[in-house]
């Protein structure tokens, strides 16, 4: 294989952005060969502007059946995620989803089962994990230069959207069109990073408040408290009617507090950690001596085309994936499970999350989704069919 080919599956915001990429040689030994979009607006768009050479397909089952690709990129809405992947692995393809991997983990689990059943490369779309300010912040919680995380704080408030966006489309911020709002929309990126840099939560109390401000369906406003395996705590807050927003995130442990703010890292660096301190210190009063240090961040953030990079070499050279798919359940499990605590209003424990009563009460809620009475477009039930 000289170069991977790879085809597009939804051709929206997102996909165009993939298009864009691949078809104009951004990413190293990859081609773009193939799309596929129901709208026809989308297909004149892709006629018009992508090399005459890419495949165009109105429906996926021709798309599956003819389109000479290596690798499909699904980047439709969120309940369609798991099983046209399922579909592209029972085909022979390799796969990258858009992020969510999918509404609910039930659904999610089914994904990565049939992953590793075919054999083939699983990906997903989280681009901030190309982000070096967020490899660094990983790399400092695993080398152990921070000691024992005590506790976390992320307030994601910068995710401000007005009305009339929602306005733009039928399915947004509804129950049966996107399945959530701002965790299921905004914060998937967030979710992942605050997992990926400092492991998976013990068990969840969440509390949300649904259009505040706007006329939507969803969650707009989300307070989450975790704990962690080891005694740490955590906090998660995000919103999209907040302005000016906030994008702060706080890591306090054994060796000093690190802070992530405006592309930066601030790391307040104890001389001596905490619990050494407090072990030998005799005089009452006092703390460890402490350093501000700002910590350098090199390389670039390739963001979406890193992703299509390092993918690609992984097909071609065996590189190690950096966004490995079967990964998107980890964050997709927080928040279902800050979700499963608002609607029963008690703690979730994440290695014991309910996906079966997550799935009804979620259900519950897309069967009386307005989106299906005022949509005009295809609607989607809670199972991703058409």
């Amino acid at each position: 294989m000289d170069k991977v080919r790879y085809g597009i599956i939804g051709i929206g915001n997102m996909g165009s952005g993939h298009c864009k990429s691949l078809d104009g040689g951004l990413v190293k030994d990859a081609c773009l060969t193939a799309v596929c979009d129901i709208k026809p607006e989308r297909l004149q768009w892709a006629k018009e502007n992508l090399s005459p050479s890419v495949a165009l397909f109105d429906n996926d089952e021709e798309f599956f059946e003819k389109a000479q690709i290596d690798v499909v990129i699904i980047a439709v809405p969120h309940y369609q995620h798991p099983p046209l992947a399922i579909e592209a692995f029972r085909r022979g393809l390799n796969v990258i989803t858009e992020k969510p991997a999918g509404v609910y983990t039930k659904q999610v689990r089914e994904m990565n089962e049939a992953a590793a059943k075919s054999g083939k490369l699983f990906g997903i779309m989280y681009n901030q994990r190309t982000n070096p300010v967020y490899q660094k912040v990983k790399d400092l919680v695993e080398s152990g230069e921070l000691g024992e995380i005590k506790r976390v704080v992320w307030i994601i408030t910068s995710w401000y959207r007005t009305q009339s966006y929602y306005n733009s489309s039928s399915w947004r911020a509804t129950w049966a069109g996107e399945g959530g709002g701002v965790l299921l929309n905004q914060d998937p990126h967030q979710l992942d990073l605050w997992q990926w840099m400092c492991g998976m939560p013990k068990r969840v109390r969440a509390f949300m408040q649904y259009g505040k401000g706007r006329d939507i369906e969803v969650e707009n406003d989300v307070t989450a408290y975790v704990e962690y395996p080891n005694g740490a705590t955590g906090l998660f807050v995000t919103s999209t009617h907040e302005t000016p927003g906030t994008n702060r995130l706080e890591i306090s442990a054994d060796k000093g507090k690190l802070v992530v703010e405006d592309d930066k890292i601030t790391f307040w660096r104890n001389r001596v950690g905490e619990q050494e301190f407090n072990a030998n210190y005799q005089q009452g009063f006092g703390e460890p001596e402490c350093w501000k240090c700002e910590i350098p961040t090199p390389g670039e953030n390739k963001q979406h085309v890193g992703i299509l990079e390092n993918y690609t070499a992984a097909l071609l050279h065996k590189t190690p994936l950096l966004a490995p798919g079967e990964e998107g359940i980890k964050g997709l499990s927080i928040s279902n499970a800050m979700h499963l605590s608002a609607w029963t209003d008690s703690w979730v424990e994440l290695d014991s999350l309910d996906e079966e009563l997550f799935y009804q009460l979620l259900k519950k809620r897309a069967d009386e989704s307005k989106f299906h009475k005022v949509s005009s477009e295809v609607t989607l039930d809670v199972t991703g069919t058409h």
